[in-house]
């Protein structure tokens, strides 16, 4: 189980975990789960279009994948924002379907976008991972504020200054970019389940933003590093592992946000007002 593949699959999956687990809280926060479905599965119509050029996959999945969020962030200015990625996933599938059908046969490069080939991962593909990661990171750390206040109370956010468009359209790219490279790794599933399961898990348990995303981070690492094992002793799909991990961390942290719940008197919703506080502190 630790032989160099392994080594390998182990680091990568964990560095994909902790972008997953950072970024899925403010995906989770500002309900954009369709969005980081959307984005890393249109992206896949960019490798397959590289694929039909005969260039490296990795460039044309960047271009669709920054594309796709920039064109979200652009035509949610004129539509509901879930309107707009239904209709950007559409087209970027369209021209997926297209440039297959030019294809002579499907390429095994482009099957492993969409399911992930975490166990053979090499190590030259270690560190661009690992560069992305630290972007995502930073990107997250100095938009951190803009990013909570606009998330939870938009209209305060608006008050102050901030501008929603621009913090919105950041946010778009760092999923891209989130996605970009970790696709020909992990997969679409893999990363969308590592994105809204653990983090939504972690809303419930606790309202504490940086303890909520450090709680994100665990979740996330539990979920690959199990999952990892799980497909190295069984033979089976990591992906099935990690989706079917990503939901019963959502369904745990469900049963111990209820169980704190009843044990406590409610008081009301917060106020907007408190809100803000709670979050910007």
């Amino acid at each position: 189980m630790f032989a160099q593949f392994m080594v390998n699959a182990w680091v990568t999956a964990s560095i994909v975990a902790v972008i997953a687990g950072v970024v899925g809280f403010f995906v989770v926060l500002r309900g954009a789960a369709f969005v980081a479905d959307a984005v890393p599965t249109g992206a896949f119509a960019g490798a397959a279009g590289a694929s039909l050029l005969g260039i490296n996959t990795l460039i044309g999945l960047g271009v669709f994948a920054l594309a796709g969020s920039l064109g979200i962030g652009w035509l949610s200015r004129r539509a509901r924002r879930d309107v707009a990625t239904a209709l950007i996933l559409v087209m970027m599938l369209g021209l997926g379907a297209l440039f297959l059908s030019f294809t002579v046969e499907y390429s095994s490069e482009i099957f492993s976008l969409l399911f992930g080939e975490v166990l053979g991962v090499s190590t030259n593909e270690i560190l661009p991972v690992a560069g992305l990661a630290v972007v995502c990171v930073l990107a997250i750390a100095v938009l951190y504020r803009p990013l909570l206040l606009t998330s939870v109370a938009p209209e305060s956010a608006a008050a102050r200054g901030v501008r929603l468009p621009l913090v919105e359209l950041a946010f778009l790219v760092i999923v891209g970019l989130a996605t970009s490279l970790t696709l020909p790794v992990v997969g679409a599933l893999l990363i969308f389940s590592l994105m809204i399961g653990p983090p939504a898990a972690a809303r419930s348990v606790t309202n504490r933003p940086l303890a909520a995303i450090g709680l994100s981070v665990l979740l996330a690492l539990a979920t690959v590093w199990i999952a990892i094992a799980a497909s190295f002793e069984t033979n089976w799909p990591i992906g099935f592992f990690v989706g079917t991990g990503g939901a019963v961390c959502y369904a745990i942290g469900r049963l111990v946000a209820g169980w704190r719940g009843s044990r406590t008197r409610p008081d009301g919703p917060p106020s907007s007002l408190d809100i803000d506080r709670m979050y910007i502190r």
